[in-house]
């Protein structure tokens, strides 16, 4: 039997990138905050690695917008100013709203049935006044959404921005009242699609997005 040509070989991910998504998920859960110092060495230690994969899962996460490398002094997670949440809310408003307008376009019955599920777990969850999971089935319900628009270049986008916005959005959800209208806004949105009005179902996610700043600000207000 002739050998398959190695470029066809699957390989496990790389050491580097085991790190990188292990810290992204730190990161994303605020158990290292922003603004907070990486420790490398405490971190080599505990993951059992050299600092060399280390040093490598951090430029990934550099390049992402997640981390910052900081010569002579370290490596920092990304501490978004007021600014930087005003600028990228918008063009991720303007993403989403494109995906949910192709997605009402193109969606099944099928997919509806998908959707409605992920919503019936959002009820759910607010009833239980759980943030973290209403925040987890929320992104799930966003990314059934991209599969269903079916665009992977948009996809990419909102995936890196969406990293960004993650350092972030889940704070909004501790504004009160705002869970409570998260879902209100989801209703809406399930609601365009069911009627496959691409413009409705557009407009309604971009307000959902912007709806999630103006939470964000209250909470900055209030803190």
């Amino acid at each position: 039997m002739n050998a398959r040509p190695s470029s066809h070989i699957l390989t496990a991910p790389a050491l580097y990138e085991q790190v990188a998504e292990r810290l992204r998920t730190r990161i994303f859960a605020h158990e290292i905050p922003p603004g907070g110092w990486i420790d490398e060495q405490a971190l080599a230690i505990e993951y059992g690695i050299s600092r060399t994969p280390l040093r490598e899962a951090l430029k990934v996460l550099a390049s992402e917008g997640l981390v910052v490398l900081k010569p002579r002094r370290g490596c920092y997670v990304t501490e978004l100013s007021e600014q930087d949440i005003d600028e990228v809310f918008p063009v991720m408003a303007l993403l989403e709203g494109q995906v949910a307008a192709d997605a009402a376009r193109r969606a099944t019955s099928a997919d509806f049935v998908r959707l409605a599920a992920i919503h019936a777990e959002l009820e759910k969850h607010v009833a239980a006044n759980n943030a973290d999971r209403f925040f987890e089935a929320n992104q799930r319900f966003h990314t059934a959404l991209q599969e269903i628009a079916g665009n992977r270049y948009l996809a990419q986008l909102i995936d890196d921005a969406r990293k960004v916005i993650k350092l972030t959005r889940r704070d909004s959800l501790r504004l009160e009242g705002r869970l409570k209208q998260s879902l209100a806004e989801h209703r809406t949105i399930l609601e365009a699609l069911r009627l496959k009005d691409p413009a409705l179902a557009g407009q309604r996610m971009h307000e959902h997005l912007l709806s999630g700043r103006a939470a964000l600000a209250k909470l900055a207000t209030a803190g």
